[in-house]
């Protein structure tokens, strides 16, 4: 889903740094619109890779109640490492487990490198008002993300394949 700080502002750039040889990983940018409180949609570019992504796109079909969990669809680019050009469809759910502040997702998503399904998972903690925790598989590999998050921003450091380090820096606007 679009947007690790997941801010509820019209616009969102940001701009991700991995500690790795791969070209296309390296860096990323990307800028969010948000239509309404249900659509996002975006562009991606990969500058060391010469890769612009002209459509990430999330739609919630619901929002989270107390019985209702969150259901989305999206189109972004392909895992992290996955080679230029190449995308992921996805379909996700999440739901708050409740009287705790964690939130457990699953998602069928169609990718275009793998040419067939992959069933990305994970757990978001909300530590506090202004820290979270994402422990996720994309599919392949796993990942631990750790963001502060303000009225106006984020910053996420990572650990990408439980091997690199990375950093992206948010700001909606």
């Amino acid at each position: 889903m679009l947007g690790a700080g997941n801010l509820m502002k019209r616009w969102t750039l940001a701009v991700r740094f991995i500690d790795t040889e791969l070209v296309r990983p390296r860096w990323r940018f990307t800028l969010d619109y948000r239509f309404n409180r249900k659509l996002i949609v975006g562009v991606e570019w990969n500058p060391a890779a010469k890769e612009f992504n002209p459509l990430r796109l999330t739609y919630d079909l619901t929002t989270e109640t107390e019985t209702t969990p969150l259901i989305s669809l999206g189109v972004s680019s392909d895992r992290v490492g996955s080679p230029s050009g190449t995308k992921m469809y996805y379909l996700t759910v999440a739901k708050t487990f409740p009287k705790t502040q964690l939130s457990p997702y699953f998602s069928l998503a169609y990718s275009e490198w793998d040419d067939g399904f992959n069933a990305p998972f994970g757990v978001y903690w909300q530590i506090n008002k202004s820290w979270n925790f994402l422990a996720m598989n994309d599919g392949r590999k796993s990942h631990l993300l750790l963001t502060n998050q303000w009225r106006d921003g984020w910053v996420t450091f990572g650990w990408i394949w439980l091997k690199r380090f990375s950093v992206s820096i948010g700001w909606g606007f």
